[in-house]
């Protein structure tokens, strides 16, 4: 195909014109974008911005301050498809963007927004992608974490990196809360409430079942109530838990990660693997335990601050290669982190949540 010939230029950007995000479709890549939308009210305080979002990330543009609205489109993976990307394209021609930030490096992420004739349209070269993109970035290979990798082309061009970035933040009214519970039949009656997400992608992410399993009894001893959060895919691990847990232990999982958010949202504690919900937690501002086993909390938490950061511990045997003091992150296993360890940021977290 010519995309030379396929296209027709848009006008040009103006003050007031809308913006486009295109972000990946992991739930925390997505929820890290909400730095960029901040990032670009400040530089642009009167145009508008959208978020190109699949199905599964859809809800979150609702609790995002900043975001006008969501373009939901769910591209397939691994191939061009290019009856879809002339679809989208035409949908974003009828928007009037006047500037799109694709934050993926692949070469069909900006083949929508060029056909669309976007007038500017911002990404780092990926995949040579020499024309495709007329605000080309480089260097993002020496970008240290993928906020740095977002946040560098919501700025002007050759700007230096802020030393902090503006925090995502999730807000869920009281009213939709209230209304939530109802619905659920989970009322507000007194007992705190833990949230237990352990869901993952990516090999050795995920904290063992039996570890949840026990941490989900031994906290349903002390009167807590716990709400197991996930896809169809962690339903049989939320089985597993109430059959330790007891009564007391809720499975929320399904297909619909607006009940994550507002599960979240209600909770008075989050426990979660390193997986997009914990991002979510992070940014709803409720406090939440991030167990960290193969990946580097600092390259992949959330820029919100967690309440605890539970990692292997370093002084023993390294599993892998028996060396005392392994720093190889690639190396460490969730499995090795004890359950009364959890058990007891959560008995902080709750603490500190009570005296507030």
């Amino acid at each position: 195909m010519n995309v030379n010939q396929r296209r027709t230029p848009g006008p040009a950007a103006t003050e007031d014109s809308p913006v486009l995000v295109i972000s990946y479709a992991w739930i925390g890549d997505f929820v890290r974008c909400h730095s960029v939308v901040k990032l670009l009210r400040a530089r642009w305080p009167r145009r508008p911005i959208d978020m190109l979002s699949t199905t599964l990330c859809a809800p979150l543009v609702d609790y995002m301050p900043g975001v006008r609205k969501g373009i939901v489109c769910d591209l397939p993976r691994g191939r061009l498809a290019l009856g879809q990307q002339k679809a989208l394209a035409e949908q974003l021609r009828q928007e009037g963007y006047g500037t799109a930030l694709i934050m993926l490096r692949t070469w069909k992420s900006a083949l929508a927004p060029f056909l669309a004739g976007i007038p500017e349209r911002v990404g780092f070269v990926g995949e040579a992608r020499f024309g495709l993109l007329n605000d080309l970035r480089w260097g993002e290979r020496h970008l240290p974490r993928m906020i740095d990798h977002f946040g560098a082309l919501a700025l002007p061009k050759g700007a230096p990196l802020p030393t902090e970035w503006p925090l995502p933040e999730l807000v869920v009214t009281p009213a939709e809360l209230a209304e939530w519970r109802g619905r659920r039949g989970l009322p507000a009656d007194g007992h705190p409430v833990v949230t237990l997400a352990p869901g993952a992608v990516g090999r050795g992410k995920a904290w063992p079942v039996e570890h949840y399993s026990e941490l989900a009894s031994m906290l349903a001893a002390e009167g807590i109530h716990l709400w197991v959060l996930g896809g169809p895919q962690e339903t049989k691990l939320a089985a597993q838990m109430a059959a330790t847990g007891g009564a007391q232990v809720r499975d929320l999982t399904g297909s619909d990660l607006r009940n994550a958010i507002l599960a979240l949202a209600a909770a008075d504690v989050a426990v979660s693997n390193d997986s997009g919900l914990m991002h979510v937690a992070a940014a709803l501002g409720t406090p939440t335990i991030g167990i960290f086993g193969p990946t580097s909390p600092w390259h992949w938490a959330p820029l919100n601050p967690l309440a605890a950061t539970i990692e292997p511990a370093g002084d023993v045997p390294c599993p892998r290669c028996g060396k005392v003091g392994c720093t190889n992150v690639r190396h460490r296993r969730t499995a090795d982190i004890p359950p009364r360890q959890v058990l007891d940021a959560v008995r902080r977290a709750l603490a500190t949540r009570k005296e507030r």
